[in-house]
C-alpha cells in the first residue's frame, strides 16, 4: 500500500511540473525555429536557429524597453520596502487606536481588480502630468504592491522577539537605529520574498503599462512582446515573440533560483510557533 501511495504521490508530481514547466519548455524550441517551421509540433529541437534572438535583439527599441522595465521594477521593489519596513514597524511595535482597522485597510486596497481603477488613475495620472513616463507606471504599481509587503512585513515583525527592540531601547537606540541595526538582518527572508514578487508583478504587468504610456520609447516589455510585428509575407513574428518571451522570462528563473532558500524560509516564517 505504502509503494502504491509513493507511486502516486510521485507522479502528481510529475503532472505537476510537466504542466508548470512545459509551455516554457515549447516556447524556447518554438523560438529556435523559423519560417513554416514554427507551425510543426516538435517536442525536441531539430533544428536550432538564433535568428528569431538576433532579430529582436537588434531591433530599434526592445533593448531600451528591457531597461525601461528594470528601472520600473527596481524603483517600485526599493520604494515599496523602504516604506513598507517603516508602516510594518507601527503597525507591529507602537499601539495605536484604529490599528488593525487600518492594516485591514491597506489589505482591502490590493483586493480591487485593475480595471475598477483604470480610469480613476488615469485621470490622476493626466492631472499630475505623469502621463507618457516611467513615474506613472511606478506609481501604478505602487498602489498593489505597497499594501501586500506592508501586510507580509507587518506580520513577520510581530513574531520577532520584544527583548530584542527592549535591548536596543536600553542601549540607547531610536526607533530608525532599531529598526536598521536590528530588524532589517532579521528580515531578510521576508524582505526578499517581498520583494522578488512585487519585482515579478512589477516586471510583467501589461494593463497599467499599455494605458499610461503611449511612447514605444518609454514602453516596459510585456506591452512591446504584445506590440512585436515585423511579420511578412514569408515570415510570421511568432518566431520573435517566443524569442523575447525567453530572453524577458530567464532574469526571473535567475533570480528564483538565486533566492529560493531566502523565498521559503519568508513564506514558511511564523507557520510553526515553538
Amino acid at each position: 500500500m505504502r509503494i502504491v501511495k509513493t507511486i502516486l504521490f510521485y507522479l502528481l508530481v510529475l503532472v505537476i511540473v510537466v504542466q508548470a514547466v512545459f509551455p516554457f519548455y515549447y516556447a524556447i524550441i518554438t523560438s529556435f525555429k523559423s519560417g513554416t517551421a514554427i507551425f510543426q509540433v516538435d517536442y525536441w529541437p531539430t533544428v536550432v536557429s538564433f535568428d528569431n534572438y538576433v532579430r529582436v535583439l537588434s531591433s530599434g527599441s526592445f533593448l531600451r524597453n528591457i531597461v525601461n522595465s528594470l528601472i520600473v521594477a527596481t524603483s517600485v521593489v526599493a520604494i515599496s520596502l523602504l516604506l513598507a519596513v517603516t508602516a510594518s514597524y507601527a503597525l507591529s511595535r507602537i499601539p495605536f487606536r484604529g490599528r488593525g482597522l487600518l492594516l485591514v485597510t491597506i489589505l482591502s486596497v490590493s483586493m480591487f481588480p485593475q480595471i475598477a481603477v483604470l480610469a480613476g488613475l488615469f485621470e490622476m495620472i493626466r492631472a499630475a502630468g505623469l502621463y507618457n513616463s516611467l513615474f506613472s507606471l511606478i506609481f501604478a504599481y505602487m498602489i498593489f504592491t505597497l499594501p501586500f509587503t506592508v501586510w507580509v512585513l507587518t506580520t513577520f515583525m510581530r513574531d520577532l522577539p520584544v527583548e530584542i527592540e527592549e535591548a536596543a531601547i536600553v542601549d540607547g537606540a531610536g526607533p530608525w537605529t532599531i529598526i536598521t541595526k536590528v530588524f532589517l538582518p532579521l528580515l531578510w527572508p521576508a524582505l526578499v520574498t517581498t520583494g522578488l514578487l512585487a519585482f515579478i508583478s512589477a516586471w510583467n504587468e501589461f494593463l497599467f503599462a499599455l494605458t499610461f504610456v503611449s511612447n514605444n520609447d518609454q514602453r516596459t516589455v510585456p506591452v512591446a512582446i504584445a506590440l512585436l510585428s515585423g511579420a511578412t509575407e514569408f515570415e510570421t513574428p511568432w518566431g520573435n515573440i517566443m524569442a523575447a518571451s525567453v530572453i524577458v522570462t530567464v532574469p526571473l528563473i535567475v533570480l528564483v533560483l538565486i533566492f529560493q532558500r531566502k523565498i521559503v524560509a519568508g513564506l514558511t516564517a511564523g507557520a510553526v510557533k515553538g
